[in-house]
């Protein structure tokens, strides 16, 4: 037993774990350097008073705890209210682009892996296209698409529709809507709520110039979470839905209580993959409007970059780079329970608790007979 020991812990051995440190190393190296440090760096950054001068470890660098966290969320000041604005743009910004990314891409991928689609490779291509192509390139496209005198105005004015500015426009969609019917603000509505922001204003939904970039999210994004769900519809044998159909299971049917569960680990990624990319949209509101109009495409990540770049406040950028990472965590988590068990073929924690307690009761009456 002891030879056998030493020869599982000999050279050999620990060769081999020499080289698996080897290979492991330099990646190590590179997260700690390119990821690791600079994430605590920044996480001292948001609790001090750095101007982006020097280094921020220098003498002239103060701690100041929460203080940036506190200016930012307390709602008070132009910096409370400012995260308050882009807050606001940002949730009707999710709330509408990852239900709609995610049905439509849903949408285009059961219609693609249909037997009777002629060209399904140029269907795929065409829906993928966009999701390659530079989101600068993009912006500018939707810039001349949506502009005043625009294809889009152009369309609607054929409908006798008066199309808006769309990039210039502040004003709320439901704040349109309900002016339309005659809706006006009370006084208890002007009160700031939450984060600065009175309940008028939250309920203001997105702006015009917003809702163009909700349209751009969604036309830019569905090809490629198309693409994952082509992938899970592959992996779904045919015989599934096959034995549905002979028990008489109408199309709908063995989509929602088929498909629909096979697909959940698939839905899970992408409703996570779009609460991350909805969160974090930057490039296309700086090279779009930069905030504009009256800061209703604002958003957390622009006003992130605007307060340490331009402003100078490198603490209060760092501390809204952090509250957003917090944002995104939650989301998922909540995401997470909600979905419930991701892996609809493994049991899920009833299933392996009932199991758990099956088998102690089976092991418990196996050894009372054998006593007996």
């Amino acid at each position: 037993m002891a030879s056998a020991t030493r020869r599982r812990s000999g050279p050999g051995i620990n060769n081999q774990r020499l080289a698996g440190w080897a290979f492991v190393t330099p990646t190590v190296v590179v997260l700690g350097v390119f990821l690791f440090i600079p994430v605590v760096m920044a996480l001292w950054v948001s609790m001090s008073d750095w101007s982006g001068r020097l280094s921020p470890f220098g003498s002239t660098v103060n701690f100041v705890g929460g203080q940036n966290y506190a200016d930012v969320l307390g709602g008070k000041g132009l910096p409370g209210r400012d995260f308050g604005t882009a807050m606001r743009n940002n949730v009707f910004y999710v709330l509408l682009v990852v239900p709609l990314q995610t049905v439509l891409s849903l949408f285009l991928a059961v219609m693609v892996t249909r037997k009777a689609i002629r060209g399904k490779s140029f269907f795929r291509t065409a829906f993928y296209f966009p999701s390659v192509t530079s989101s600068v390139a993009i912006t500018v496209l939707w810039l001349f698409l949506f502009n005043i005198s625009g294809v889009v105005n152009k369309v609607l004015s054929w409908l006798s529709i008066e199309g808006p500015n769309w990039f210039a426009d502040p004003r709320g969609v439901l704040h349109i809507i309900l002016g339309a019917v005659g809706v006006q603000p009370s006084p208890a509505w002007q009160q700031p709520i939450l984060f600065g922001i009175s309940g008028w204003d939250w309920v203001a939904g997105p702006s015009v110039a917003m809702s163009a970039f909700i349209l751009m999210a969604v036309f830019t994004t569905s090809g490629t979470f198309m693409l994952l769900f082509i992938a899970a519809l592959q992996n779904i044998g045919d015989e599934t839905n096959e034995a549905a159909m002979v028990d008489g299971a109408t199309a709908w049917q063995r989509f929602w209580h088929i498909t629909l569960p096979m697909l959940k680990p698939t839905l899970f990624t992408v409703i996570t993959l779009g609460l991350i990319g909805t969160w974090q949209v930057f490039d296309q509101i700086y090279t779009g409007t930069q905030g504009g109009p009256a800061k209703t495409t604002m958003t957390p990540a622009y006003l992130s970059y605007t307060s340490a770049f331009q402003d100078q406040a490198w603490g209060r950028g760092a501390a809204i780079a952090f509250i957003l990472f917090a944002i995104v965590v939650i989301m998922t988590v909540l995401q997470r329970l909600i979905l419930g068990d991701a892996d609809y073929t493994k049991p899920t924690r009833a299933q392996r608790r009932a199991d758990r307690a099956a088998a102690i009761a089976a092991e418990r009456q196996v050894k009372k007979e054998g006593v007996v």
